[in-house]
């Protein structure tokens, strides 16, 4: 399976080495005709008003898209889950959402950079745990999940709010899976897709 990474700016490299762990081929996106050869595809933390400007540059929005409405999985962590979102809250002006999962978000909504934290949370279809230990989360100025649409499932919760979303086959976090040794939410999203 070829899985692409948005490779435009943030920590697609981190996430392109789990990938390979959990027996992917993983594929940098910087084109539109890279973004034709994957079979799904992670949109990686960063920062994402910079990150929707790119996309934009690189002539990559209208593709991905396209793609994202064709059946396209994708899996958005932190940057990635703003840019899904339908709504963004606290975006620059001219930040452009893709509007690929019903929910409203909040950049930063944690905090500023010195309110990032860790969290351990079960992961399962609305907090009951699918698996036997919970999973350990990063959260840098991680969005908060202000409003959720009634089709979308929520898989964990910090406290009671959702960091971990799935609607059909766009799956969001507000954490970084990709920092810690745990694969489990890579290959949630893997077996789905």
């Amino acid at each position: 399976m070829k899985v692409g990474v948005l490779a435009l700016q943030g920590a697609f490299a981190r996430h392109a080495d789990v990938l390979a762990d959990v027996g992917t081929t993983p594929i940098e996106v910087r084109t539109p005709e890279q973004l034709l050869g994957v079979d799904a595809l992670v949109m990686p933390g960063g920062e994402s008003t910079t990150m929707s400007m790119l996309l934009d540059i690189t002539q990559l929005r209208r593709p991905l898209v396209e793609r994202i409405a064709d059946g396209l999985p994708v899996f958005g962590t932190c940057a990635g889950m703003i840019l899904l979102a339908s709504s963004v809250a606290d975006g620059r002006s001219d930040q452009e959402s893709l509007a690929a999962i019903d929910i409203d978000v909040r950049r930063n909504g944690y905090g500023r950079q010195i309110d990032s934290f860790e969290a351990d949370f079960a992961v399962g279809n609305e907090g009951l745990s699918d698996w036997e230990l919970p999973f350990h989360g990063v959260f840098i100025r991680a969005p908060v999940v202000e409003r959720v649409g009634d089709s979308v499932e929520i898989l964990a919760r910090v406290d009671e709010s959702p960091v971990l979303c799935r609607q059909g086959q766009v799956m969001v976090a507000s954490f970084h899976p990709e920092l810690t040794d745990d694969r489990r939410i890579h290959e949630l999203f893997v077996e789905a897709a």
